[in-house]
Parts: structure tokens; C-alpha cells; sequence
């Protein structure tokens, strides 16, 4: 089965969202934080599965 990235914060895939990024948790850098351009836009915030870690402050 494939991989489709989902957006940590919308729980939405971003397969075609131009404005989505994908980068290493800036804590621990074990997880790969995904978030859509939307989730960007309105800066909901995430946290880390990993460490607890919550962005985007």
C-alpha cells in the first residue's frame, strides 16, 4: 500500500496541495511534520507524535 502524506494538523492528504511542505520535527527530529497550505495559511497548530513538541510558535 502507498504512502500518502496527510496533513498533521487538517488530517488531509496534500498528494496535489502546491503550497503543502514536509520538514523534520525542529525539536526532535525524528518525525516528519507534514502540513497543508491551508493549515500554514490559518496556523493551526501541530504537535510532535514523537515528542510533544507544538508549532507553529
Amino acid at each position: 500500500m502507498e504512502h500518502k502524506p496527510v496533513c498533521i494538523s487538517s488530517k488531509r492528504r496534500i498528494t496535489n496541495d502546491t503550497g503543502a511542505v514536509q520538514f523534520p520535527c525542529p525539536s526532535c527530529g525524528k518525525e516528519t511534520i507534514v502540513r497543508s497550505k491551508q493549515a500554514r495559511e490559518i496556523v493551526a497548530p501541530y504537535t510532535c507524535p514523537s515528542c510533544g513538541f507544538t508549532g507553529p510558535n
